[in-house]
């Protein structure tokens, strides 16, 4: 077994793959300048929490066979100073995670939205069909202890992002990866803070599939009119398969997946998740499972935390939570939920939480992307607004941004909290979307009052 070092160790990819490796056996140390929950409670049972926040040259020692080395620590940090000063092997979490899989059929999922949710769903239809495999998901999903799993499973399916790899190596994440199969769900521009160009954002995506081998496949979304004109004007070495949004029909608020089977039953709904779907079955089929089989386990996938995720429900109503941030995924979410149950209210809320939403050149963005809401309602937080040295944004420019007159805006979190719980949830859904948790609003108490309306 070999001994590694975490270069801040309490990021959320960063402590699971800690975990992943502590638990094959390896020893395992870290440090971190802070470490939150659930991070430091996961490490702390593992026994790898450092005993003390901060950055310690003494812990770099010869006796460590790598560095991993995460986005949060600085160049000039004195850890990785000293590492390069003994010549040891320093790697990325992509490098690191490639180093570990050179051996395997390498799956990556890329796009700027859907990877979380195409990740999951092959997850967990691969599991269901008793097939091993590795893999690397960006959120925590239901029935995977953690994040990252590695073992002798001749398959990983990573779930790629386009960020930056680490303070040594300005690329994205998912070029490290030399993918056997890509999957692409879409190009869709958002957090121009760290891509102010929006030509040389979907320049990364056009590498990342020029990058399919002779011997591989390149899966895309043509229903993504910028995904489908890269794919198909790109001098693309591999197999090229489109996908769809897969054909269904809703009745009576339930979706039915229309195959050649029959109708068959699922828990998920929406355009989006459709077209997740018909993409993670296309991923399936290459890594030889039938059609018959992923529809068979399709039927018991949930979906993945935050993406569309059900809190609560009552006989005229349901409560949803998001992750929706960006606009088309905010856009997407909101006709989803409306398209399911047309007869209904629709109460959407979304809290502009990330440098891109609170930007005021961004806004223009988010034009008709709550069109679909019988209420949208617009929570900000000027604080946060201020951390970002962002001017906040004022009701007449939210409302001229999204092109509706009627939009509400709270930006305080008890006066949204007393607004919400105030209401008559009759016939009606609620939606609540966000990357954040609107300062900490009180959300099973507003279940509670939701499902007695």
């Amino acid at each position: 077994m070999n001994s590694y070092h975490f270069i801040a160790i309490g990021g959320a990819i960063m402590h699971n793959l800690a975990l992943a490796l502590a638990k094959k056996g390896h020893q395992v140390s870290g440090s971190d300048d802070e470490i939150y929950e659930p991070s430091r409670s996961r490490l702390e049972k593992a026994g790898i929490l450092p005993e003390k926040f901060g950055w310690y040259p003494e812990k770099i020692h010869e006796g460590l066979d790598g560095i991993i080395l995460g986005m949060h620590a600085r160049i000039d940090n004195p850890e990785l100073i000293k590492a390069k000063e003994l010549g040891i092997p320093i790697y990325s979490f992509p490098e690191f995670v490639f180093n570990q899989s050179q051996d395997k059929k390498r799956v990556v999922i890329a796009g700027s939205h859907g990877k979380t949710s195409i990740t999951s769903i092959i997850l967990h239809v691969l599991r269901d069909q008793k097939v091993q495999f590795d893999y690397l998901v960006g959120a925590q999903i239901e029935g995977f202890d953690l994040m990252v799993g590695l073992s002798d499973a001749p398959i990983i399916i990573i779930e790629g992002d386009e960020y930056l790899t680490s303070p040594l190596d300005r690329r994205p994440k998912f070029y490290h990866y030399k993918h056997d199969i890509a999957l692409v769900s879409g190009i869709a521009w958002d957090h121009f803070n760290v891509f102010p160009d929006f030509d040389e954002y979907k320049g990364l995506f056009a590498n990342l599939m020029k990058m399919t081998p002779k011997s591989g496949t390149l899966i895309y979304c043509e229903e993504d009119p910028l995904v489908k004109q890269i794919a198909e004007t790109e001098s693309i070495d591999g197999k090229r398969v489109p996908y769809p949004t897969h054909p269904a029909v809703i009745k009576n608020g339930k979706t039915y997946l229309i195959t050649d089977q029959g109708e068959i039953p699922i828990h998920l709904f929406g355009d989006h998740n459709l077209q997740n779907l018909n993409g993670a079955m296309k991923v399936c089929l290459e890594l030889g499972l039938s059609k018959e089989q992923f529809y068979q386990s399709i039927q018991t996938f949930k979906g993945a935390a935050k993406r569309l995720e059900l809190l609560t429900e009552k006989s005229d109503g349901v409560m949803y939570r998001d992750f929706a941030h960006a606009p088309s995924k905010l856009k997407a979410t909101v006709e989803a939920v409306k398209r399911q149950f047309p007869d209904r209210n629709l109460v959407a809320v979304q809290e502009l939480h990330t440098y891109s939403s609170l930007n005021r050149d961004f806004l223009p963005n988010y034009a008709h992307t709550m069109d679909e809401a019988d209420e949208a309602i617009i929570y900000l937080n000027p604080h946060a607004a201020a951390l970002k040295k962002l001017e906040v944004l004022d009701e007449e420019t939210l409302k001229k941004g999204f092109e509706r007159s009627d939009l509400k805006v709270f930006t305080q979190s008890q006066k949204l909290f007393e607004y919400l719980i105030s209401k008559d949830y009759k016939d009606t859904n609620l939606l609540m979307m966000s990357s954040g948790n609107y300062d900490n609003l009180d959300l099973p108490a507003l279940e509670k009052k939701f499902k007695e309306s």
